[in-house]
């Protein structure tokens, strides 16, 4: 084997035993020692408009002790960018393309090399030659074979950049994940499913039967039950835990956006289509995708569903050819979708589909025993969010709790320890004031579809909420978004209003 041969395949087998440079710089230098006489090799990369040293074979030398800003980088960019192997005089830099670095290379002759990938100044390697190696010394074959080394050393050089940037993208979301978490007030991510082995023990056996097949689930339950949860726990169980979880909320899409949210949409499909994007199911591709109040979804999107469920391809709006998706999905909704299929507004071959597995999540008001426990979760995770003592949760906290109907479950305790930490001043969870004056007043009874109002009257769940809408709307001319629209007034998301009209009938126009 040629030496020119042998000194590229040892190279390239020392680039690619280590990913960053640093750790494989000693390596490197070893493998030119042996063709050539120098005493020092360093590595200097050009990287966002400046050149600096980043691996040196000297120990003790740290990198990046020099640093060329934008305007003395440029010559040596050029000479990159070239490549070839040339003698530099340190001494008498002159009008050297490389006279910038001759501070970082100090005195005497150095071979400098030009590092390029594609065309892409990278960086530039310099060997200082041993003492009484004099220029006439070095001669073309040795010129030629230090020529050859240029190619695996740029690919080491952009190997350990590429890594580099990764770490810092991985340090920067690792820091983005612990204040999220911090304001969450989590641990984790996941949360655990409180009560698993007492109010929500169902849950938890179907959850443990379902999770290892690939079938679809449908998760029923009210509003702020813990459907996230349970389609978290699935996921986290399943071969797919590796893969991506995401969760869509079927019924915040405006209709008219259904279609490019959930199967993406082609490059120029519509206006304002610039480029290709990809739908929620080729997002979560080998994970879960959670498609979260399904009886919102429009009957055209249904029917789009079905194939997805069936075949399991789709079409991107604008798009010519069937693409496969790989998710499973799981479909939650505190809607009663069999109604639906009476009455026509939900699909009944997609009902069949998605009900081959349910789960129904029982509301809080029926899970008496997992209270203490929600209560005293809740209350920790309050306390590391604002930054306050621990809490404790007292019998006497507990009978209100009892005394409560929770109609917003799981999610309004949450709300209402969270309220009780912040006007209890860190002392105390103030519970009486959180809980506002409807707390004692709410009559435990086995009509869960009743809400206390002002005095010892109570109506209909139902009514109160469509007698609640109809006032806002005629205060609002018939506006239901919008400055001084219904939305406004009631304090909630106007594609949730809509949703809760289309489901007690509310035209969008006052009567």
């Amino acid at each position: 084997m040629l030496a020119r041969e042998r000194l590229q395949l040892n190279l390239w087998r020392a680039a690619c035993r280590h990913i960053d440079i640093v750790e494989g710089m000693a390596e490197l230098a070893a493998c030119v020692r042996e063709f050539i006489p120098c005493s020092r090799m360093r590595i200097f990369a050009i990287e966002a408009g400046r050149c600096a040293l980043v691996a040196s074979d000297t120990p003790g030398l740290p990198p990046a002790k020099f640093s060329l800003g934008t305007q003395e980088t440029s010559p040596i960019a050029r000479f990159a960018s070239r490549g070839g192997v040339c003698l530099f005089n340190a001494d008498r830099p002159g009008r050297s393309l490389l006279a910038p670095l001759a501070p970082a290379l100090g005195p005497g002759r150095h071979l400098c090399g030009g590092l390029q990938r594609a065309g892409v100044a990278e960086g530039v390697v310099a060997w200082t030659l041993q003492p009484g190696i004099d220029a006439p010394d070095l001669d073309e074959e040795c010129t030629h074979l230090l020529a050859s080394t240029l190619e695996p050393l740029a690919a080491a050089l952009e190997t350990s950049h590429r890594f580099h940037e990764l770490e810092a993208l991985r340090r920067s979301a690792e820091a983005d994940r612990t204040v999220a978490l911090r304001r969450l007030g989590r641990e984790t991510l996941s949360e655990p499913i409180i009560g698993e082995q007492t109010g929500l023990r169902a849950v938890h056996d179907r959850v443990s039967m379902i999770a290892a097949s690939d079938v679809p689930a449908l998760i029923l339950g009210e509003t702020g039950s813990g459907k996230e949860v349970v389609a978290r726990a699935i996921h986290e169980r399943s071969t797919r835990s590796e893969g991506p979880f995401l969760r869509v909320n079927c019924g915040a899409i405006p209709p008219e956006l259904i279609d490019s949210q959930l199967f993406g949409h082609e490059k120029g499909a519509f206006t304002g289509a610039s480029e290709q994007r990809l739908g929620w199911f080729e997002r979560a591709h080998q994970g879960t995708l959670l498609l979260d109040e399904i009886g919102e979804l429009p009957p055209a999107a249904q029917v789009r569903l079905l194939r997805v469920l069936q075949e399991g391809t789709l079409e991107r709006v604008g798009g010519q050819e069937a693409v496969r998706v790989d998710c499973r999905i799981i479909a939650a909704t505190h809607r009663d979708l069999a109604e639906m299929v009476r009455d026509r507004t939900f699909r009944e071959d997609l009902w069949y589909r998605l009900a081959v597995f349910p789960i129904y999540i029982p509301p809080l008001r029926d899970r008496q025993e997992d209270l203490r426990p929600l209560a005293e979760h809740f209350a920790k995770r309050a306390a590391v969010r604002f930054g306050l003592p621990e809490f404790e949760i007292t019998d006497d906290d507990l009978a209100l709790f009892r005394a409560y109907r929770w109609p917003g479950n799981i999610r309004e305790l949450a709300a209402v320890i969270d309220r009780a930490a912040l006007l209890g001043r860190g002392h105390r969870l103030a519970l009486e004031a959180a809980l506002g004056d409807i707390g004692p007043r709410t009559v435990n009874t086995t009509d869960h579809r009743t809400v206390p109002v002002t005095g010892e009257k109570s109506v209909p769940l139902d009514d109160a909420i469509r007698s609640a809408i109809r006032d806002a709307l005629k205060a609002a001319g018939g506006k239901v978004d919008g400055p001084g629209g219904a939305a406004e007034r009631l304090r909630v998301n106007p594609n949730t209003l809509r949703s809760k009209m289309r489901k007690l009938g509310i035209p969008t126009r006052a009567r």
